[in-house]
């Protein structure tokens, strides 16, 4: 039953957000993963790539623009143009140069509005602000590497084992600003830190 203020209902939409935005986390470390572990097992196929591209498109596309929702409907608009810019992102990629893609990759689009997101409490103004560029960065023509980070240099390896732990064992504000230097630091500086050197 609900109070006559809907405190009741803010605390659970609270809650959902919260572990929504966690979620999106987790799926930014599998994403990581899940190459290095087909191409180690010998279990790459088109379908494999279709599928991985699928779960990319829920995960940072659609899940991710939800975070922005709100009865508004200029929200509702930014939540389309959102999952629009994933997909034109996912579907023309390819840059024609090896290890390279053209536009931000959305796993990190998602991680910065995710961290951002439990950051600053759901921020709406600042969250609507992040999220007109991180449109900007996926549709703009800019190369970025294709960072395999459990395929490349040992520091690479230690990010991710420390993304594990920080989902794990650290408190959250340590954990958010962990993700957001390391989504940021891929746009800041994409080759000259994130380039794929075995």
């Amino acid at each position: 039953m609900l109070n006559e203020d809907g405190t009741k209902l803010r605390v659970d939409r609270r809650r959902h957000h919260h572990a929504a935005c966690w979620l999106v986390l987790i799926g930014y470390l599998l994403d990581l993963a899940d190459g290095a572990v087909a191409r180690r097992l010998g279990a790459c196929s088109a379908l494999g790539a279709k599928l991985d591209d699928f779960a990319d498109f829920t995960t940072f596309g659609i899940a991710t623009s939800l975070l922005l929702r709100t009865s508004d409907l200029l929200d509702n608009v930014l939540c389309v143009c959102y999952v629009l810019s994933v997909f034109v992102r996912l579907c023309f990629f390819t840059s024609g140069i090896p290890f390279m893609y053209r536009g931000l990759p959305c796993i990190y689009s998602s991680g910065i509005l995710a961290s951002a997101s439990l950051l600053s409490g759901g921020n709406l103004a600042m969250l609507r602000v992040i999220a007109v560029a991180m449109i900007l960065f996926m549709i703009s023509q800019s190369f970025y590497p294709h960072d395999r980070v459990l395929e490349s240099q040992a520091w690479k390896k230690a990010v991710y084992v420390g993304g594990v732990a920080m989902v794990f064992c650290s408190s959250f504000p340590p954990a958010c600003v962990y993700y957001l230097l390391w989504s940021v630091s891929y746009i800041l500086f994409p080759t000259s830190l994130w380039s794929n050197k075995v």
